[in-house]
């Protein structure tokens, strides 16, 4: 039951892509960000506040500035020069880096099955992003690649953490704090380019308005607030599983929302990354569930 209630944010965060495009096209994807984090934070401590420690407050800022401010820009940046189903299918590869990251800096090498999962993933990866099959934005690439690695480095930062902080004193700080930032950052692009904001103000429509109500409501308070509260009845590897609604979100809603449409081969490559995405949560999973033959022996 609880996998199926971690595919209920997977498949909210899959949409961004898509009700971004369909919604909020013309919008600066720093004013997005600003606008996603900053009012779910004050949600969240709305709902249960908190104050962090005169020690926590640095530790804090870095994860607004990478698992937020840098990363909700990004992401927005994908939204709006990517197909949705590519963004969506190309963000499961994390795994990939997180490992690659885990073995060059913590010098934990991974274990055979995930290697193999690894190196298939790279390689239905680089036949999907193919540029002689697909046309896509150098700068959507470059914006996936890095946030890519801030979810890497900002889940180090966070598991470092361990109990020295409440989890959810983390989860709203690094929301407000990330959307402080991003404001600010919104505001100096505001006073620089100030005719992109004003037709952002002139041409607010109902459109608008609810792609902003799903982005913050849904997909970033209501998202987050299952995502922590699911993490502390199940573990990361069920969590996992969970996130397989993420890519295929963003598939459903890049092809109802927006039109989009590839090749059989190329939705087949999808499908497979996503399988080897899954493959190593999937047999760790199967190995944790065996009985021991003690266990056996004893029935």
């Amino acid at each position: 039951m609880n996998i199926l209630l971690a595919m209920i944010p997977a498949f909210f965060w899959g949409t961004t892509y898509a009700v971004t495009q369909y919604t909020l096209a013309d919008w600066p994807p720093l004013l997005l960000g600003a606008i996603r984090a900053l009012p779910a934070g004050l949600l969240l401590l709305a709902f249960k506040p908190t104050l962090p420690k005169k020690g926590e407050w640095q530790i804090l800022f870095s994860l607004g500035l990478i698992n937020i401010a840098t990363f909700f820009g990004l992401i927005f940046v994908m939204a709006l020069t990517l197909p949705s189903a590519i963004s969506g299918v190309g963000m499961i590869s994390v795994p990939v880096f997180a490992m690659m990251y885990n073995w060059l800096i913590n010098k934990n090498k991974p274990s055979l099955i995930q290697g193999v999962s690894g190196a298939a993933l790279i390689a239905l990866a680089w036949m999907l992003f193919d540029p002689s099959s697909i046309s896509l934005n150098p700068i959507g690439l470059g914006a996936m690649l890095a946030a890519i690695m801030c979810i890497v480095v900002g889940s180090s930062i966070t598991k470092s953490l361990g109990n020295r902080m409440h989890w959810w004193t983390v989860l709203t700080w690094q929301l407000i704090l990330g959307g402080v930032i991003l404001s600010i950052a919104a505001g100096v692009q505001a006073i620089k380019e100030p005719s992109t904001y004003a037709s952002v103000i002139e041409h607010f429509s109902m459109t608008n308005l609810s792609g902003l109500l799903w982005v913050v409501g849904l997909n970033t308070a209501l998202g987050y607030g299952m995502y922590v509260w699911l993490l502390q009845r199940m573990s990361v590897v069920d969590f996992t599983f969970g996130g397989i609604a993420n890519p295929i979100a963003g598939i459903v809603t890049g092809l109802v929302l927006l039109g989009e449409s590839f090749t059989p081969f190329q939705y087949s490559l999808m499908i497979g990354m996503i399988v080897m995405s899954l493959l190593p949560q999937a047999i760790l999973a199967i190995r944790q569930n065996r009985p021991s033959p003690v266990e056996c022996q004893q029935h």
